[in-house]
């Protein structure tokens, strides 16, 4: 728990805690030789840097604050390791991604620190599919000594005031992490991360793929892509079936331990597949449980609220990222900084979510994020 909040000293009467997921942070917009990094999906490091301000002063001042960080909030699978992405991670390498990520937002951690800083505020970390680096315990050294105060650390789920807060992944067939398994170290000369299929599906397959089409894996309705790409880049259409034969077919006869999955969990991989799967009825199985009234999960990208019954309720916080719409009731790039606030009361013991939108504070001119 954070050195901020303590208990030898009256705590706050209000509380509230928010919880944000799939940020994305990667190695900056910029390269080292000037040019576009193409795979930097985060642009909003300055609205970020203002949300933690905001929850830090003014009327939030004298409040209990914590802030859930649901996952994917760094981007380890979009930054390279001496110009090579890499599947077979160990803990040097994946410090290394880590310091680039700190580096190119740099503000951002400041701002984490500053807000630690202040008395009854705590950052959690809940740990997602594309920041499993942070498994590491030389990552969590490493930037709790940045930002100057420990952070809380969960690898899956955190549970707070009947809160149950995953980032998602793990009830997605692709992306489901082996918690009993986290790090592979047989076979190999040092321990690796066991990295689910999809993560070595994205970066072995699809980052080629982005190389060229950088938002390939950010447009929905995914099946409206895949019917547009058939007559206007059939070409491309083809040499992706190509490429997704050849990495099947790598997969199955591979003596890598990496790629030790079973064939029948292959097999509900592919049925189960989706860019944006649709997570309420894991969400509806664990509200279930009596001793929890809200689910959080991140994971999709997609922002949504559901409601069960007078007292069940699912959040989805959606991304900080851009995604490209080709359904006609909204067509073209969408971008909402949506997150969780939980709000104590005096009269009820237990706390109550909003979905909300992050607007930043008011700015003449801003640059066009380009990639």
């Amino acid at each position: 728990m954070a050195a901020t909040i303590t208990d030898d000293v009256k705590r706050p009467a209000k509380k509230i805690k928010l919880v944000i997921s799939d940020l994305h942070l990667g190695k900056g917009r910029l390269l080292e030789d000037g040019g576009l990094n193409s795979l930097e999906e985060f642009y909003y490091a300055d609205k970020l840097v203002e949300f933690f301000q905001f929850y830090s002063s003014g009327a939030y001042r004298d409040y209990e604050v914590e802030v859930i960080v649901n996952g994917d909030f760094l981007n380890f699978l979009q930054v390279d390791y001496k110009g090579h992405f890499l599947t077979a991670i160990t803990e040097t390498i994946a410090l290394e991604v880590l310091k680039k990520i700190i580096q190119a937002h740099s503000q951002v951690f400041k701002a984490m620190g500053e807000f630690l800083a202040q008395p009854f505020r705590q950052i959690t970390y809940v740990i997602g599919n594309h920041d499993q680096g942070m498994m590491f315990q030389a990552c969590r050294d490493y930037l709790d000594q940045y930002v100057g105060k420990p952070l809380q650390y969960k690898s899956i789920i955190y549970f707070v005031d009947g809160i149950h807060i995953e980032h998602g992944h793990m009830h997605e067939a692709a992306n489901r992490m082996d918690p009993r398994k986290f790090f592979i170290k047989q076979g190999v000369p040092e321990p690796i991360l066991n990295l689910p299929f999809g993560s070595h599906f994205f970066v072995e397959l699809v980052l080629k793929i982005k190389e060229r089409y950088p938002h390939v894996d950010k447009i929905r309705p995914f099946g409206a892509m895949i019917r547009w790409a058939l007559f206007n880049e059939t070409a491309v259409m083809f040499k992706s079936v190509g490429l997704l034969s050849r990495y099947i077919y790598q997969i199955l006869f591979s003596a890598d331990p990496r790629y030790k999955w079973p064939l029948k969990k292959l097999l509900k991989i592919f049925l189960e597949s989706a860019i944006f799967p649709d997570l309420s009825l894991a969400a509806k199985r664990i509200l279930a449980d009596e001793r929890v009234h809200s689910v959080v999960f991140g994971h999709t990208h997609v922002y949504e609220y559901r409601k069960w019954g007078t007292r069940k309720e699912y959040f989805n916080t959606g991304t900080w990222t851009e995604l490209t719409s080709l359904d006609v009731t909204s067509l073209g790039r969408i971008t909402k900084l949506t997150y969780v606030l939980f709000e104590y009361t005096e009269t009820d013991a237990r706390p109550h979510g909003r979905l909300k939108e992050w607007k930043g504070f008011h700015r003449i001119e801003e640059d066009v994020a380009v990639s």
